[in-house]
């Protein structure tokens, strides 16, 4: 690089080793958690959804990798800049990760379910209003960057704006009809929140990745590629994972800790999460493509879990 290599080994010697705490920032990273109770159980509520927004981070480090292509790293640490093309390996070892990540969040989600008293939560949660889990930012991106966006506008009207612009589109995303007040059907405090804060930034982000999402970048693998039955294997599993696995890992926790005997209690910020959370109203799939109709027609019953893994059963 034409530098003097002497003045960088001065400042070798001069510099403090590097440890872990400071690496990790493990001192700043134990002062984010604020509750805003009393309950001691509201830690482990804050605790565990910053570690779904941690792993919702990787997973869209590895959407962001796929959609250029990949980033050609040399053994001794050259940068040498995105590939041309997209391979099917890399496509692959990328989508197994974020496999891996949401299967770590599903599983792990009875750590929050059975770590918490329903007593204290019931008390705490009243607190939050009208934040809500609806309102991760990150989870909506990776949804916009996984698929094109009539795959996951209101299943009633997908069919007639499938052709529509964008910002046409948009307004008929599926998780707004689950943002609206039980009692009178208007849009949520909670989600009049959401949309001043990323409506902009969505609709930026579902252009800036209308032709590299997720299946797009799939399209354009060799369709003879010996990895391609792999390749719809992991992202079947993908489309479970996101759309089936984890929003029904949610719903169990809501019956428990929200179903009454007198009535359900209504979410944090409002929302209807009766019919929001359960996969089979919704109808969300990012590969159609990849399912069988008769499999679509029973997305998110223990039917589909069944026939696709073979064992185990998954609440309807």
């Amino acid at each position: 690089m034409g530098q003097d290599i002497s003045s960088y080994l001065d400042g070798l010697l001069l510099s403090n080793y590097l440890n872990y705490w400071d690496y990790v920032n493990v001192d700043t990273l134990l002062t984010l958690q604020k509750p805003k109770t009393d309950f001691p159980d509201e830690l482990i509520f804050i605790i565990y959804h910053q570690i779904t927004e941690l792993y919702f981070k990787l997973s869209l480090h590895e959407i962001e990798q796929i959609a250029n292509n990949g980033r050609e790293i040399a053994a001794n640490g050259e940068d040498k800049g995105w590939n041309e093309e997209l391979s099917a390996q890399y496509f692959l070892e990328r989508v197994e990760r974020i496999n891996r990540y949401f299967e770590a969040l599903t599983k792990s989600f009875e750590i929050m379910v059975q770590g918490m008293e329903p007593e204290q939560f019931k008390r705490f949660r009243m607190a939050l209003l009208p934040a809500s889990g609806f309102q991760s930012g990150q989870y909506r991106l990776i949804e916009f960057a996984s698929t094109p966006l009539y795959h996951i506008l209101q299943k009633d009207v997908r069919d007639d704006i499938k052709d529509k612009s964008i910002e046409e589109q948009y307004p008929y995303v599926y998780w707004k009809k689950g943002a609206t007040e039980v009692e009178t059907g208007k849009k949520t405090l909670t989600l009049e929140q959401f949309e001043a804060k990323y409506k902009n930034e969505f609709i930026s982000w579902i252009k800036r990745f209308e032709d590299c999402n997720l299946w797009k970048k799939y399209k354009s693998l060799d369709e003879n590629d010996p990895l391609q039955e792999k390749i719809q294997k992991a992202l079947r599993s993908y489309d479970l994972n996101v759309n089936v696995f984890w929003p029904l890992a949610h719903y169990k926790s809501a019956v428990k800790y929200l179903q009454q005997q007198e009535g359900d209690a209504p979410a944090t910020g409002g929302t209807n999460w009766q019919k929001y959370l359960p996969p089979r109203f919704q109808k969300r799939i990012f590969f159609p493509e990849l399912w069988t109709e008769e499999e679509q027609n029973e997305w998110g019953k223990g039917w589909v879990v069944q026939q696709i893994f073979g064992s185990g059963k998954v609440d309807n």
